[in-house]
């Protein structure tokens, strides 16, 4: 029986293109090879796509996008070719047909339903989130509407748009009368903690926006949340399940910052986290809630603080979680007993499933 063909692709232009490609590494090398066949696809810092055949080491240091053997492609969003079209250099195009896709992109246009969107209209399953809780899960505003909604505690906020930074002293002075110091600010389209600000005063707020607003075009303000920063995996489609809870001990006081999650040794990751039984339980059952209500499948994790009187508060939903050697998920299914190739196996698996 022929193996199935599993296309990684990796890269994209967003701010975590650099992580993206080490969580890809981990991703190919983890994939069982006894029962996948594995495609490589890069996309360039400027969005252009290629198919790669070169080693997992050039992926990592990012030098893949200047492989001589590289073929420029495109994927088709007609379902007759389930796959890529390679463009070759003698002009002639030839078909890639693929039979699960695996998105491993972070951020913007790999996060944020862009590709999810692309891919439902291609007939190609794919793991991960589906175009729409991809997005709302992205988009910190969307994601504070809906679950508080569903009733899940999340920090109190407000949100800016970049068309009002003409209010800018407006927008502070309600910061400043519904919210208390310390506040964050954040681009609400980012990950891994990029543009994101640990204000103290005015001063500190308005900095922290116009940097917000270097990596998006609306932001949030949210009153600083006390507690034990935590974060539980969850994986599954219509019956998901729950990892332990796993704790974040970040190497930079304030926050977990990007120089904190894959710069500075320094910072820790406890599993399970130094917290009851009780309380790791209402983490637990508050994610899989979460999980749900957005609507997520296959993988996602969920960042949370854990206040005073065990009770979880919901940072955020992250829908392609790093999967690099220090990454929390892959680390948190270790874990609950799931290898690394049984973890990838599962998710692809997880994609088929739902597509039929």
């Amino acid at each position: 029986m022929a193996k199935q063909k599993v296309a990684v692709i990796f890269g994209g232009r967003s701010s975590e293109h650099d992580v993206s490609n080490v969580s890809a590494a981990h991703v190919i090398r983890s994939i069982p090879k006894d029962e996948y066949e594995v495609i490589t696809i890069g996309i360039t810092g400027r969005g252009h796509w290629v198919r790669y055949i070169g080693s997992l080491e050039q992926i990592v240091d990012g030098s893949w996008e200047q492989h001589p053997d590289n073929v420029p492609c495109i994927l088709s969003p007609d379902p007759l070719h389930k796959g890529f079209i390679l463009l070759e250099s003698d002009g002639t195009f030839n078909d890639l047909k693929v039979d699960c896709v695996f998105p491993v992109l972070h951020g913007k246009n790999g996060e944020d339903g862009t590709i999810q969107g692309l891919l439902a209209l291609s007939g190609i399953p794919f793991v991960g989130c589906d175009m729409i809780s991809s997005a709302n899960c992205m988009d910190k505003e969307m994601t504070h509407v809906i679950l508080e909604a569903a009733g899940i505690p999340m920090a109190k906020y407000i949100a800016m748009r970049r068309r009002d930074m003409d209010k800018i002293d407006e927008v502070i002075a309600e910061a400043e009368a519904k919210l208390s110091y310390p506040m964050f600010v954040k681009p609400c389209c980012a990950g891994s903690s990029v543009g994101v600000s640990r204000v103290s005063n005015a001063g500190e707020m308005r900095e922290g926006i116009k940097l917000a607003f270097t990596a998006d075009n609306k932001l949030l303000i949210e009153e600083g949340v006390k507690g034990v920063e935590c974060e539980c995996a969850v994986m599954g489609n219509a019956q998901p399940f729950a990892s332990a809870v796993g704790e974040i001990k970040s190497a930079n006081e304030g926050f977990y910052d990007f120089e904190s999650k894959y710069e500075n040794d320094s910072s820790e990751t406890l599993i399970p986290a130094r917290i009851s039984e009780t309380a790791s339980e209402r983490v637990r059952e508050t994610a899989l809630k979460a999980f749900k209500a957005i609507g997520c499948e296959g993988l996602a994790r969920c960042d949370f603080f854990l206040c005073e009187g065990d009770r979880p508060v919901l940072n955020e939903i992250n829908t392609m979680p790093g999967h690099t050697p220090i990454s929390m998920y892959p680390k948190l299914m270790e874990h609950a007993g799931l290898s690394p190739s049984e973890q990838e196996d599962r998710l692809i698996q997880l994609a088929m499933e739902r597509q039929i």
